[in-house]
């Protein structure tokens, strides 16, 4: 029997990262709010440190190493976000680190990781298992290895996003989250359950990689392969075993966005918001758009969880280039 963490391991977390995480904004459009027929509300973590929720994860674990673990220092894998969180974490906390990337991670994500001291090992993500690289490398150097989702800290590190929405507006009727491996909406999960019992909770993840939605539906963690889409940040295989748990038991359903409606939401959030969010981040908008005659009448949370993606891939994905 796996012990799941708790809300109050969020909110301990909440206590651990204040004064390094960002609390971020939260942003409202009235066109949004007229298109909808509903009262939206985007908690902007593509302003958090780094560009994206990861950082509150990534710190909140190395914060509770030991000063042994901390000598030896960590390892990661990750397309971007989570290298960048661990980086810039173990960078504040004087802890080494080595982070497992895929060599066509976005450029700008490969050069903050690399900017903010991580030591940066590539891979194949179509060929190679990052998860065998990461444990090889933790057994041989002795590391400590951050995975980017499946961990306790990580994961209620991530909730304190939805903690602090909450708590700025108090109760929604619904809450649009990012989905990947989970640790974002089981961390939210975490938060909501607690203070929204009756908030419907939306995961959202890439049409190409729909796992979650299919492991939802059928009770147990379904693995693909490698998705091809320009959400990069969701571009995992499974979910994880905290992180599965919890969205099973808290979770109301499992949507998905296509390419094209990423595109589109990126578009729209950069032309009126003026903000940029990565493909990834516009998920929840992406969902929450397709289903807005559910939604009138409603508080609505949308979670844009990182702005991470480099301006010319912006611009042509957003002029009309090919995903």
């Amino acid at each position: 029997m796996i012990n799941l963490p708790t809300f109050d391991d969020v909110a301990a977390a909440s206590e651990r990262i204040r004064g390094y995480a960002h609390k971020t904004p939260v942003m409202t459009s009235r066109t949004v709010d007229e298109d909808f027929g509903a009262s939206v509300f985007f908690k902007c973590e593509n302003l958090q440190r780094m560009g994206a929720f990861k950082f509150r994860g990534g710190f909140n674990a190395l914060s509770r190493l030991t000063p042994e673990q901390r000598k030896a220092g960590v390892v990661a894998f990750s397309s971007g976000n989570h290298a960048q969180a661990v980086a810039l974490s173990a960078r504040l906390l004087d802890i080494p680190a080595t982070i497992v990337m895929p060599h066509d991670a976005p450029a700008g994500k490969m050069a903050a990781t690399k900017g903010y001291g991580g030591n940066v090992v590539v891979y194949d993500r179509y060929t190679q298992d990052r998860e065998q690289i990461g444990r090889e490398l933790a057994e041989k150097h002795g590391l400590t290895l951050i995975p980017p989702y499946d961990h306790p800290d990580v994961l209620c590190g991530q909730g304190t996003v939805a903690k602090e929405l909450f708590e700025e507006l108090g109760p929604l009727d619904a809450l649009f989250v990012p989905l990947g491996g989970g640790g974002l909406l089981s961390g939210c999960a975490l938060a909501a359950r607690a203070l929204a019992p009756d908030c419907q909770l939306y995961g959202v993840e890439p049409e190409a990689g729909n796992d979650g939605q299919r492991s939802l539906r059928t009770g147990a963690i379904v693995h693909i392969d490698t998705p091809k889409t320009i959400a990069d940040g969701a571009q995992t295989q499974h979910l994880g075993n905290l992180t599965f748990p919890i969205i099973q038991r808290d979770v109301n359903d499992i949507l998905t966005a296509s390419d094209t409606e990423l595109i589109d939401c990126m578009a729209f959030i950069a032309t009126r918001m003026k903000i940029i969010v990565e493909p990834t981040g516009c998920l929840g908008f992406a969902a929450a758009r397709r289903m807005k005659d559910r939604l009138k009448g409603k508080r609505i949370g949308v979670i844009l969880s990182g702005g991470n993606i480099d301006m010319a891939r912006f611009a042509g994905l957003v002029g009309g280039e090919s995903p």
